[in-house]
């Protein structure tokens, strides 16, 4: 592990907390954190962004106690990647979490591929062991699911959960199903044990997410230890489902089902920790790993808002998200920050809470969001949107500029798989992958948040963005170092045949012989 030096940050921020009637006077005690990631969830979602039903009282009353983010982004428009950049703090570029087989290809991990996050990178719960932090990890893990990529051996000290997405059912022959953990060890599969009915889409998986998370806070909170929970729920991940009390309950149809579930789960976490008298000292985050899944909506994926396009393309609606701060007595309430902010920063904050320093020995690109939370700061700092192993795009203050664009091929458009549904800009939602590298296209998102009206080319505006757009791209690429690619290799042989724990359930499976093979990655 690299060496993380507690800092003096934590001690002075209380001191300054102090100094203008938000803090506590006394010795410090590092607050509890909890990240709130959900799946395929979109930034129009939610009632604080607009969404017409207004069917998210708890996740609005959250905004409305504390920061609400209209400028948060995702690292990357799919989820392993994504989730991989919020627990090292680094872009998928650098912490391997891409694929070199084709240009500008999204790469996640499939139960068949061969490799996951890499032990060099440090992730976050085992740097807050430093500062005696216990963590647990409840949902979907998604950084590799062979025995090195364990989450327990990379800082989390509890999973309740699965290693990949729901998808299934399959008939454990050709591929397995996907195998739910407790820990160590798997305790069932999905549409086995832990059913999904695909027709109803009833499934109590998110209830017992919920009871997880309740019951390792109580634990927590008796023990007197200070927690990290990572709350990795998957319910808006086609297939959607939410379980027999919320299904056909929403104006939405199933998806809206499945958010309203989610939002009253947080509620009830929220009212744990007021409950507890923990509130204070909890620090909450709320987001998405990527856009709303446009490919599977209405029925199946969620809203984006004004935003073009959705997952896996890297237009707003693939990458920017929703995003909510809470820490009653800490942040201001009501509180709207237009900081650029990314899933990285959830890094970087969350070991400035717990009073440490990220680590020396690489590049970290998450900010840490407490003086912009605390005392309103704001600070210039890019976007990079990456697709595979290219840089698609950049943000910087209210310019964005497309070096490439493109959704998916002619091919896949025409089989029906379109990313931008009713979206079509000409030039712009391109299905050939188009290079703009000599000549951006660049967009205000202020004005234009659609991405509908490219600036012209010979406007002193455009001039002006790419002059101050062009020394930052420059200075990034320059100084990048890409990570080994983790999402190269594919196997058959590896899938989840045989994990942990199935022997005891009479659970295994026979595999395959092992064929490695390079990854197929149409998009």
């Amino acid at each position: 592990m690299a060496a993380v030096a507690p800092a003096t940050r934590w001690r002075l921020l209380l001191l300054l907390l102090s100094s203008v009637g938000l803090g506590a006077v006394g010795a410090p005690q590092s607050p509890n954190i909890v990240l709130l990631l959900m799946d395929d969830m979109g930034w129009g979602d939610l009632g604080v962004y607009g969404e017409p039903s207004r069917e998210t009282p708890n996740l609005d009353r959250m905004a409305a106690e504390g920061t609400l983010f209209p400028n948060f982004y995702s690292a990357n428009p799919l989820c392993s990647p994504s989730r991989a950049a919020l627990l090292t703090g680094r872009l998928p570029i650098r912490n391997g979490f891409y694929t070199t087989n084709a240009h500008a290809r999204n790469a996640y991990t499939p139960q068949e591929i061969v490799g996951g996050i890499p032990r060099s990178e440090h992730l976050l719960p085992e740097l807050l062991k430093e500062a005696g932090y216990i963590s647990k990890i409840v949902g979907k893990w998604h950084l590799g699911h062979r025995p090195q990529f364990h989450p327990l051996k990379h800082g989390f000290d509890e999973w309740f959960g699965s290693p990949n997405c729901h998808f299934g059912p399959y008939d454990n022959r050709a591929r397995p199903n996907i195998p739910v953990y407790r820990d160590w060890e798997m305790v069932g599969r999905f549409y086995e044990e832990f059913p999904i009915n695909l027709k109803t889409g009833e499934s109590n998986l998110t209830q017992i997410y919920l009871q997880e998370a309740l019951d390792f806070i109580k634990r927590q909170q008796a023990q007197q230890h200070p927690f990290f929970l990572y709350w990795a729920i998957d319910a808006t991940h086609a297939p959607v489902y939410a379980s027999k009390a919320f299904l056909g309950t929403s104006q939405r149809g199933r998806y809206g089902d499945a958010v309203r579930e989610i939002d009253d789960s947080v509620g009830k976490i929220l009212d744990l920790l007021r409950g507890l008298s923990i509130g204070e000292n909890t620090f909450v985050f709320f987001t998405s790993d990527n856009g709303a899944a446009l490919i599977s909506a209405p029925r199946q994926g969620g809203s984006n808002g004004p935003f073009l396009c959705g997952k896996q393309t890297t237009f707003e609606g693939g990458m920017r998200e929703p995003a909510i701060a809470w820490w009653p007595g800490h942040i201001p309430a009501a509180q709207v920050s237009h900081q650029l902010g990314s899933i990285m920063d959830l890094f970087t904050t969350s070991l400035s809470l717990a009073g440490l320093e990220p680590p020396s020995d690489r590049t970290i690109d998450g900010l840490d969001l407490l003086p912009t939370l605390l005392q309103g700061r704001l600070v210039d700092r890019p976007i990079f949107y990456y697709r595979g192993n290219t840089l698609m795009a950049v943000t910087l203050g209210q310019y964005k500029a497309h070096f490439w664009t493109w959704t998916n091929s002619w091919e896949e458009f025409r089989q029906g798989v379109d990313f931008c549904p009713g979206q079509n800009v000409s030039g712009v939602t391109t299905h050939t992958q188009e290079e703009h590298t000599q000549l951006p296209l660049i967009f205000h998102l202020g004005r234009d948040p659609g991405e509908r009206y490219p600036l012209s080319f010979a406007s002193a505006e455009y001039l002006d963005a790419l002059g101050r757009v062009t020394p930052v791209v420059r200075q990034h690429q320059e100084a990048l170092v890409p990570g080994q690619p983790q999402l190269n290799v594919c196997n058959q042989a590896v899938m989840n045949w045989a994990p942990p724990g199935c022997d005891k359930l009479g659970k295994c499976l026979t595999p395959p012989e092992s064929v490695p093979e390079k990854c197929s990655w149409p998009h």
